[in-house]
């Protein structure tokens, strides 16, 4: 199965050329706001996906977003090439979630769980971070599709799901059918379309935190416990945010202000 999802990533189509106009114009400092929206009106699923995005109850603005211009004015440039990126990366790939117990509908929706939690509290460790930290949030679980598609090829899917849906653990069951954890089948895809070296190292390393350099490890650390928190198979139930208490605890990180965004997050949820 690793050969298969190896050569499936070899054969992935190049990302469309939006992807390539936003990241230049986030490098450009003379661009504004709607050079972006420009860019994103080019693409009427685009627009209505950002806006669906941008009037959840996630991210909490108080008043309804009408436009794209409107959208990237409160985002940001950085955020908003963040969310559009995923998008398009799950436009490109084909979604079939069975194996992990969720529909796409949910899967999406916990890949944005993940991302609102890195940026509400990593905001408040390290805002120097966020920028790289909430991209990787949104982008991290997508080494699952492909782990999920060779699962049902494979006539897997009861007993991969059967072993899912108890694990606290999600990595070690990937491992034990594909030989490799999603973390770095993501690592590989994102490798592959050429995305930044430091995320697709804290994406590589987020389940092997204890083995990593110590520049990449704050980057890797976050990653996980924001996916333990927030796991596909068991969102911010109690064992998984206890899970996440723990690591922080562990490495002498401020537990209050994850806590309270904990709790915001579970009245969305």
């Amino acid at each position: 199965m690793l050969e298969e999802i190896a050569e499936r990533i070899k054969a992935l189509p190049p990302l469309p050329k939006s992807f390539h106009q936003m990241t230049q114009l986030c490098q450009d400092p003379n661009a504004s706001v709607n050079d972006l929206a420009r860019v994103i009106e080019e693409d009427p699923m685009m627009v209505a996906n950002l806006l669906k995005v941008a009037n959840s109850p996630l991210y909490g603005f108080r008043r309804e977003i009408k436009s794209v211009a409107q959208a990237v004015g409160l985002f940001g440039m950085s955020t908003t090439r963040s969310l559009v990126t995923d998008m398009s990366i799950k436009k490109l790939l084909q979604v079939d979630m069975a194996p992990y117990g969720v529909s796409p509908e949910e899967f999406a929706a916990i890949s944005s769980l993940q991302s609102a939690l890195m940026l509400q509290w990593y905001s408040k460790v390290d805002a120097s971070k966020v920028d790289m930290l909430f991209l990787a949030a949104l982008l991290q679980e997508t080494g699952k599709i492909l782990i999920a598609d060779e699962v049902v090829k494979n006539n897997e899917t009861y007993q991969f799901s059967s072993e899912i849906a108890n694990s606290s653990n999600i990595a070690d069951v990937e491992r034990m059918f594909v030989r490799m954890s999603s973390s770095e089948v993501t690592a590989l895809i994102f490798k592959h379309w050429k995305f930044e070296d430091k995320m697709v190292q804290a994406i590589e390393y987020s389940d092997a935190v204890g083995t990593i350099p110590e520049i990449i490890r704050p980057y890797a650390l976050a990653l996980k416990i924001v996916k333990t928190a927030i796991p596909l198979n068991a969102p911010l139930s109690e064992r998984s945010v206890n899970l996440a208490l723990n690591l922080i605890e562990k490495e002498k990180l401020d537990k209050s202000s994850f806590i309270e965004v904990i709790n915001k997050l579970k009245e969305y949820y």
